[in-house]
Order: structure tokens, then sequence, then C-alpha cells
């Protein structure tokens, strides 16, 4: 007996005294939104009549005989999204047209009446056994606004929005998330059906007792808007949270639509009354919905990196958009670059270098509370202070000097949101030096910092509002991303080479020749003042990682192009940035080059913003020398245009020329012609 009894007290004598949770800092998260945190990422579906109709808002008065995807599987998504590493998936059950991609039983604007099926289909209940057979949850955006139904702004559409929630929350299984959009109508701003019918966003939806229903019908589910209850609006569309993002929001003083909700209460507030955190949701294209002329407008690995750790790494989840197409297959494109940022996200964390070193607190509150806890990959368990330690600091001590560039950090949020100020230090050879310094952290906060070879990493909390609590944190090195080389070229001649990260060499020839490391490095902008071309490749010499080779044809730079207008507007048609455009009244552009030139061709860019207008479709070309007498230089159409808006060349014989004039003879819509960028082909090149 004594030589088991005398283990037992050894052991619990070693284990201390039990030591009191700390306190909770409210407002603390519920069951639901917990679950939630734990999803982190997933993604967002719009498919629905705005596909076939061309458009973001569709009016309401669509035929449902228009809604006819070709080749629609809704398995694609669901395996797009688990490849892309994504949790669920959320589609647009009903838009703001109140077309339904369910037969719902209270309308006839729905699935139900399209040739799609034969009439017999029900995309809701695809997606369902879609994201069943790919580990999915599955998520409903409904759109309170309804700008096909008759009793809009009446007492009457409540109880049709409510009986098709109930449709959509009781015949689907579980939903992890219901999304109500806080875009609004009845405001007379918007035009189109039932836009006379007047609505007090603040009461006419009786959001109390709608929320009771969802809460009914599926308990697990949070609930996205402006206001929450359970998730609220990053109060962008560009994916980013803040470098302050509290999860804590002033709720009973937001309402959705209100239009000071981006400027006050996006970020969330230190003394906010619930906890409702942050999504950040963006579309992978610039519209929501699919436009064929945006195939060359999805995002770049580096806008999608940018976007990884400006919303996960600030404290938010990240809902990432698919505009499916009118096939009704999440397009070639859109999955290619989804799948190089999963590839990416996987390369950057590939090894958590914390679990090669020794963790050490300057203060710990006792049994069950060590250090240690953070790096123990057990969520329900962390590091803590004693009461009232504020100041504090977790240091990580590796045998051997270790080149770092992020840090991860979690707060144990089921206790609330803690820490209001931080900074990271690293122990080099030389000392230690600042590297990183924020405000809060939340659920997990992403530090990406340049290269750095340490001895010791320590965190740093300089202002709390109780104990921190952390629950993990880790420390990585990501390799450099190396992509090809991007272009900036100023109407001067004067050019910039850009690479999404520092440490990467730009290497370059205007000989034709190809590129290689024994090339000339860029440095500084160039001033190319001749048609060259130029070819550029970045290359990482601490891995050897090359990108692939980008050309580029520069010609003759516009430092002396005047554009003959008395719109000081026009210029913008020259400004070598296509993003910009001009619109003429006379539908015509008038170039001077201040001298004459040998050209042998032109160049055309449309506008580029969502909402393109005046888009040329049918032109004329022609050139002077004294800007009185023209002749044609060529003629003819900008085949397909509309649906893919990218730089149009055109070439034709010699001409030596001081002026041009491009004049359209049809645009895509009739109104009156715009010019995003328009160049020449010199006969040198």
């Amino acid at each position: 007996m004594k030589r088991l009894f005398l283990p037992l007290l050894i052991v619990l004598a070693c284990q201390g005294p039990e030591v009191a949770p700390p306190d909770p800092v409210y407002p603390i998260p519920s069951e639901r939104q917990l679950a939630w945190h734990e999803l982190e990422y997933y993604g967002f579906i719009h498919f629905n009549m705005n596909t076939f109709s061309d458009m973001e808002w569709g009016m309401g008065d669509e035929d449902p005989a228009d809604f006819y995807p070709s080749a629609l599987d809704a398995r694609q998504w669901a395996k797009v999204a688990r490849d892309a590493g994504m949790k669920g998936l959320i589609i647009t059950a009903k838009h703001h047209d109140g077309f339904c991609l369910w037969p719902s039983a209270y309308t006839e604007h729905s699935v139900k009446n399209s040739p799609w099926r034969e009439g017999e289909g029900d995309l809701i209940r695809e997606l369902r056994e879609a994201c069943d057979e790919y580990g999915l949850k599955m998520g409903i955006y409904y759109s309170p606004w309804d700008r096909n139904h008759a009793d809009y702004g009446k007492p009457e559409y409540i109880t049709y929005m409510r009986n098709q929630l109930t449709e959509l929350l009781t015949n689907y299984g579980e939903i992890f998330e219901v999304w109500f959009d806080g875009a609004n109508g009845g405001t007379g701003y918007y035009g189109g059906a039932n836009e006379d019918r007047k609505v007090d966003k603040k009461s006419y939806y009786e959001w109390e007792n709608t929320i009771a229903l969802v809460r009914e019908l599926q308990p697990n589910a949070v609930i996205f808007g402006d206001a929450g209850p359970d998730v609220r609006w990053v109060g962008n569309e560009h994916g980013f949270a803040y470098e302050t993002t509290w999860s804590n929001l002033l709720r009973d003083s937001v309402y959705a639509g209100m239009p000071e909700y981006a400027d006050q209460y996006a970020k969330g507030q230190e003394d906010g009354s619930h906890w409702v955190p942050a999504e950040a949701d963006v579309s992978i294209r610039p519209g929501w919905y699919y436009h064929e002329y945006e195939d060359h407008k999805v995002k770049t690995l580096p806008q999608l990196l940018d976007i990884y750790y400006k919303s996960i790494g600030q404290n938010a989840s990240l809902l990432i958009n698919f505009p499916v197409d009118r096939r009704g297959l999440i397009h070639e494109k859109d999955v290619e670059q989804i799948l190089k940022l999963k590839e990416k996200i996987d390369e950057d964390f590939a090894e958590d270098l914390s679990s090669t070193a020794k963790v050490r607190a300057s203060n710990e509150r006792g049994n069950g509370y060590e250090a240690n806890n953070v790096l123990d990959g057990r969520k329900e368990s962390y590091w803590a202070t004693e009461d009232g330690m504020i100041q504090s600091h977790l240091a990580f001590t590796f045998d051997d000097p270790t080149w770092v560039n992020r840090f991860v950090v979690q707060e144990y949020i089921a206790l609330g949101q803690r820490i209001k100020k931080f900074s990271l230090e690293a122990k080099t050879e030389n000392g230690w030096e600042l590297i990183a310094e924020g405000t809060t952290i939340g659920t997990k906060r992403i530090l990406r910092f340049d290269d750095i070879e340490v001895r010791q990493i320590r965190l740093n909390i300089l202002d709390a509002k109780a104990e921190p609590l952390l629950s993990s944190i880790g420390i990585f090195y990501a390799p450099k991303l190396v992509t090809e080389p991007i272009l900036r070229r100023e109407k001067s001649g004067i050019l910039t080479l850009e690479v999404p990260e520092s440490g990467i060499e730009i290497f370059y020839t205007v000989d034709g020749s190809t590129p290689d490391t024994q090339s000339p490095v860029y440095e500084s902008p160039l001033m190319v003042d001749q048609p060259v071309t130029l070819k550029t490749i970045a290359v990482d010499r601490g891995t050897g990682r090359k990108s692939e080779v980008m050309t580029y044809a520069l010609d003759i730079p516009k430092a002396q192009w005047k554009v003959l207008s008395s719109d000081i507007g026009a210029e913008k048609a020259i400004d070598e940035d296509p993003q910009t455009f001009w619109k003429s009244d006379s539908n015509e552009l008038v170039i001077d080059f201040g001298e004459e030139h040998k050209i042998s061709g032109f160049t055309y860019w449309p506008p580029q913003n969502r909402y393109m207008t005046g888009i040329i479709s049918q032109f004329v070309f022609q050139g002077s020398n004294d800007g009185e007498n023209w002749r044609d230089l060529a003629e003819g159409e900008f085949s397909n245009i509309h649906n893919n808006p990218i730089e149009q060349q055109v070439r034709f014989s010699e001409a030596t020329v001081r002026y041009v004039k491009l004049r359209a003879k049809q645009t895509t819509d009739d109104q009156n012609a715009a010019f995003g960028e328009v160049g020449v082909i010199t006969f040198e090149q």
C-alpha cells in the first residue's frame, strides 16, 4: 500500500493547488458563435437570375424562362470549395429580384417555372446533397428586399418572407449561417419595381420576430447582418478587416443599411455591448455575379493572399464569392486562382517552428494556465496571468539561430476579447529589435514581417482590458511569393517594376534576349523614351525560385501628346492608366503627338469600371499632318469586345502623321464613346 500511496502524493504535490479560472470580460461569444469562429474560411455562391440577365441587381420583372444553366453541377462547386480549404458554402437563395432557387410554394417567380430540370429542379436541395458529400456546411443568403413581390412594402410581405424562411430553414437540413443583405429598397433611390413603396428599414422587417423564427428553426445557425445579431459585415467589399478590429459591437445602435455603418461601427468597439464578430466578404472578380467581360479580371494570387492576411489575420472570418457562370459552373479561371491561394497558404504555414522552441512567461496564473498551453494544440487550454497582471510577455527561445517571418497568435475568446496593445521583438546577434506592433488580437492575428534570423522572439502584452489569455501561438518561415513583375508606366516614359514581396530581385533586358540572373538588376525607375521590347523575370536568390518571363512591348512615350478637346478630363485617355477613362460627346478622340511619327497601328483599351458604357464596337482610325486634312488608316470592328474588354490592337500600313483620330461608328450600348487608353504602334517596333 505504501508503495502505491507515496507516488500518488508526489504527483499531487507536483500538480499544486487548484487555481480559479479568470473572470470573463463581457461580452463573450455564444456556443453557436464559438462554433462559427472555428470555420474561419468559407465560400459564397452568387448564382441567380442576375447571372442570365447580366446584372448585379435585377429589377424583379425577369422571365423565369430565362433561368436555364446548361451544365449546372453543385458537386463541382462543393469540390472546388473543399479543395480550396473552405469549410462551407452560402448560396443566394433569393436576391433582390425575388427569384427563388427552390420551388417555393409562395411565389411563381422561381425555378419551378423555368425550363431548368423541366421545372422540377431544386437548387438548394442539390447544393445540400453536394455539401454533405464533400463534408461542407451550408448557409443561406436571403434578401429581405424584393422587387418582384406585389406586397413588398406592406405588412403582408413580412408574412411572405417568414413563410419562405420557414421553407428554407425546415426542408434542407442543418444551416450554419443565415445571411441577410443590408441592401434594402423602398427608398426611392434605386429605381425599378416597388420603389414607390417607402419602408422604414428600422421597423418594417420586424427583425425581433424574424430572428426568433430563425432561432426556433435553426438554433445552431448564426445570423449575419449589419447589426448581427451574431455576425456583422466588415464594412467594405475588399475582404479586409482592420488593424484594430473588435468583436464587440454597440449592437443596439445599428440597423441594416444605415449610412454611417462603415465609418462608425464596422471596426467594432472596445466598449461594445454584444459579441458580434466581423465577416469579411469579397468576390474573386469585380462583380458578385458572373459577367463574361470580367473573365480577365479574376483576382491575382498576390491580391488573394493579401485578402487572406488582412481578414483571417486581423480577427475576421473570410467569405470569398464565386460568381457561378451561365453553364452553372465555377469558371476555370476562378478555380485556378483559388487553388493557387490554397497552395500558397499551405506553404506559408507548413512548419510551425514554435514546436522547436522553449517558451517562458513573465507571469503565470498557476496550475493549468502555464505558458506551454499555447503550444499544446488544444483550443480549450490557454496561458493566463495572475489577476490584475496586464503587462506581461511570452518568450520563445530556439536552440539555434532560426529564420522567421510570420507570427500567429490567438486569444482565448470564450472569456472575451481583452488585448488592446502588443509588440513583437526578436533577439538577434545585435540584441533585441522591434519587428512588429499592433492593437487588437482576438480570434487570430497573423503578423507578416521581413525575414529575420532570431535566437529568441518575444510577444509583449502592453495593455489589455483584463489579464491576457492566449490559447495558441505559431511561428513560421513562409517562402517568398515569386510572381511575374508588374509594370507601371507614366506618361513621361518613366516605368516602375513591382513584385508583392521585398527581397525578390527583378532582372530585365531590352534587347529581346531572355533575362536571367546575369542580366541587369532593376533597382529604381527607368526612363524608356524609345520603342523597346522589355522582358523581365523575378528571382528569389535564396531558393532559386523564378517567375515566368514577362514581355512588354513599350512604344513611344506620351509626354508630348495632347488631346485636342476643351474638356480637361480628356487627358485620361492617354494617361497610361486603363483604369481611368473619358467619354466624348462627339464620339471621337483627336491626339496631337507634337511632332510627326511613323506609325503602323493603334491600341484601344475600353473602360474598365464595372458598369462599362460607351465601348467602341465599330471604328474609323484616321491620320493627319496638319490637323485639318484627314485620311483613313484603318476601319473595322472590335469583335466580342463587350464580353472580353481587353486591349485591342489594330495594324495597318506604315503612315507618317502628327495627328490621329479614333472615331466610334458604333458603341455596344449606343452611348457616347468612352476611351480607357489609346496608344500607337510605331513602324520601328
